[in-house]
């Protein structure tokens, strides 16, 4: 899937107590050293602020080698994009990039937020929400505004309906059927995403920095597929994605797109917490690439790319001081109050996990910057 991309596989595969044997990279792919990793965090060795300090590996990891022929590093080659590589790739604070955004600039701006103000992040509903996807659209908007720093709100969703097997948008001016496919046998149906990212682009307001669809319909895009988790256009400002198979009682076959099978092993606590977690990290994910942030190679991040759901699953929710340096700059956050927020949204929810890494990260930070402000002390007073 590659976050976005199609995937060859869709079944968990059971948990072992051994170890798992380590794939090699795909050719030409060398991992980062360590050198090239403070180098792609873009601060000076000798300087790097404790927001950004990764030294303690209780908090960032190096890239993880592939455990399967299927992740991602296994069979893409990525080239990393570094703090200074984003800084020169990135539109957003250009004013060439008046061009794509409808909506008046401010050219004084130094950041996103500042050069937009009055610029959103918008998610659309395609199709419903309800009991049954065990999600609430609200926390995922509540969860990406907190982590990405800027305004998160809903536009009106694309009203989806199932009839005679077909998936039909009922508009004011009446319906239209749009492509999809029906098993008969197991009665799954998935949506063709060529037929919802250009309702989609009709959407886009002039305020937009970008447009998310979100659905609980399974998802492809040619004959040849068993799904696709989405698809993403950085230059239209818009994409879709399928939270349907990060449900954690479902498992799927790996050859035909229609063998899907249900469980109860998962209580509906932790189906809920899962699928919540899982949708969060996908959603900021692909904003993530929206706003010209690209896959990771330098740490076990939330930007990494992932091949396959079982790679994607295990990554984690944070991003690495590489990324969170790219995303500063661009809304130009305070990391620990975004920590601090990010606290309360894991807490609320019964993220135990991941509350226990921010509240020891901000703790970190804390004890880095008092130790920072007495050697300062000291030399003022030498």
């Amino acid at each position: 899937m590659n976050k976005g991309g199609k995937s060859k596989t869709g079944k968990m595969k059971s948990i072992s107590k051994r170890p798992p044997r380590c794939e090699p990279y795909i050719r030409g792919f060398k991992a980062p050293s360590e050198k090239e990793r403070i180098q792609a965090i873009g601060f000076d060795v000798k300087n790097i602020p404790p927001a950004y300090n990764h030294t303690d590996t209780d908090f960032f990891t190096h890239l993880s080698q592939p455990t399967s022929v299927d992740d991602c590093l296994a069979q893409y080659k990525e080239d990393g994009q570094s703090f200074r590589g984003f800084l020169w790739q990135v539109p957003w604070l250009r004013s060439s990039m008046d061009t794509l955004m409808r909506t008046t600039s401010t050219r004084a701006g130094k950041t996103l937020t500042e050069k937009y103000p009055k610029g959103k992040i918008y998610i659309v509903p395609v199709g419903n929400f309800d009991e049954v996807s065990c999600i609430a659209l609200e926390d995922l908007i509540d969860y990406a505004g907190r982590f990405l720093c800027v305004p998160v709100t809903t536009l009106p969703g694309l009203n989806l309906k199932v009839i005679e097997d077909k998936v039909v948008l009922e508009e004011h001016d009446g319906e239209c059927e749009l492509e999809s496919r029906y098993s008969e046998e197991s009665q799954h149906q998935q949506l063709s995403i060529s037929s919802v990212l250009p309702l989609l682009r009709d959407k886009v307001p002039e305020d937009a920095l970008c447009v998310i669809g979100l659905t609980m319909y399974d998802l492809y895009g040619e004959d040849s597929d068993l799904f696709m988790s989405g698809l993403a256009s950085a230059s239209q400002k818009v994409a879709v994605f399928s939270i349907f198979r990060y449900d954690p009682r479902l498992t799927f076959s790996t050859e035909f797109w229609y063998d899907i099978k249900e469980t109860e092993d998962v209580s509906d606590k932790d189906r809920k917490r899962l699928v919540l977690q899982r949708s969060c990290k996908l959603v900021v994910h692909e904003i993530g690439h929206l706003l010209r942030i690209d896959h990771c190679i330098y740490f076990d991040c939330c930007m990494n790319g992932s091949g396959h759901l079982a790679e994607d699953f295990r990554q984690p929710m944070h991003l690495c001081p590489v990324d969170l340096h790219k995303l500063q700059v661009l809304t130009g956050l305070d990391v620990t109050d975004r920590y601090e927020k990010l606290l309360e949204f894991c807490k609320k929810h019964g993220m135990e996990c991941e509350a226990a890494w921010v509240e020891k990260r901000i703790l970190f930070i804390q004890a880095e910057e008092q130790k920072q402000g007495k050697k300062s002390a000291l030399k003022k007073r030498d």
